[in-house]
């Protein structure tokens, strides 16, 4: 499976994902990332009109207190919750 760029903007955070986020872990990852890149894509699926984050929530978290405005990712067909 491919890995494409997509907007970070575009990428909705179900609610029930957002209160797991651990900032210790989203401030190491992205030191790690500031370092070494973004080694590992995150999963997502089409929803209307934007991305829906399943895997990955700090890698994404990580991007976006770097300023980043776009993350690799791997679109998936998954189902909806």
């Amino acid at each position: 499976m491919e890995s494409l760029a997509i907007k970070v903007a575009e990428i909705y955070v179900p609610t029930k994902r957002r209160g797991t986020l651990d900032s210790d872990k989203v401030d190491l990852l992205a030191e790690s990332i500031l370092e070494e890149g973004q080694k590992i894509p995150i999963q997502v699926r089409r929803g209307n009109n934007r991305y829906v984050l399943i895997e990955g929530m700090h890698r994404l978290e990580a991007m976006k207190a770097l300023g980043e405005e776009s993350i690799e990712a791997l679109i998936v067909a998954a189902r909806r919750h």
